[in-house]
């Protein structure tokens, strides 16, 4: 099969809960106070401003580097990113379920505090299984979610072989796409959750080396950004999920 020419995956924007949970985690709360079921979260203020920064960056490449096609997850905040970054362009978009944030289930809209707080058993079994294969009740596991992006990854190859691809998506998605496209392990894979938290509207991106292979471009970069007048959400202040 034909690799991708380019793949990219940007990070939604910052949103109105990655704010929430920051102000949340710094002063101990258990819960994170969201208004919105995860697939409804908007984006924030400064999150708009950073899609649109992002566009004014897709906008300055050179044609023959612009992506073909993009493919974004269905949750608001990652829509409302793609509009923005893609606005006045024609690049066809379109919606997969498999780039929707991973499912935390009954730990959903808890900072780690609440976490460890109402279900310390849990807390407990995510240490002893691990997070690579830890499953929060009703929630999904990191290897289910590298599942559903495995049987995107083969459709993106199979239906654009030779083409730039722009993906739009969340935090996870870019470490496990690193995991599956560079054939990582499981403790290279940790040890890249430990080091860095990916910024909002950062780029990652994998181009084909020639022989058939995608290798790493850049990682989590945020330059764009500050070039195009937008300030990046700083590391500390973007919220990593608990699980």
């Amino acid at each position: 099969m034909a690799e991708l020419a380019t793949l990219w995956i940007i990070r939604h924007g910052e949103s109105t809960a990655n704010v929430a949970a920051t102000r949340a985690e710094a002063s101990g709360e258990e819960l994170i106070g969201l208004t919105h079921r995860d697939a409804d979260v908007p984006l924030s203020p400064i999150g708009e401003e950073q899609a649109r920064a992002t566009g004014r960056w897709l906008a300055g490449l050179p044609p023959d580097r612009r992506p073909d096609v993009a493919v974004v997850s269905p949750y608001l905040r990652a829509v409302s990113t793609a509009e923005l970054a893609l606005h006045g362009t024609e690049v066809p978009v379109s919606r997969d379920e498999r780039l929707r944030d991973r499912e935390l289930g009954i730990l959903d809209g808890l900072t780690v505090h609440g976490m460890q707080r109402r279900f310390p058993d849990e807390a407990e079994r995510r240490v002893r299984v691990g997070k690579f294969y830890y499953r929060p009740p009703g929630g999904e596991s990191w290897t289910d979610v590298a599942l559903r992006l495995r049987t995107l990854l083969g459709d993106l190859r199979r239906d654009h072989a030779g083409k730039r691809v722009l993906l739009f998506g969340h935090d996870a998605l870019v470490f496990l796409l690193r995991y599956l496209v560079e054939g990582l392990t499981e403790p290279e894979l940790m040890a890249l959750t430990r080091e860095c938290v990916i910024a909002n509207c950062s780029i990652t991106d994998w181009f084909d080396d020639g022989q058939g292979r995608l290798v790493l471009g850049g990682f989590n970069e945020v330059g764009h950004l500050r070039q195009q007048g937008a300030e990046p959400t700083r590391e500390d202040e973007v919220h990593a999920e608990p699980v």
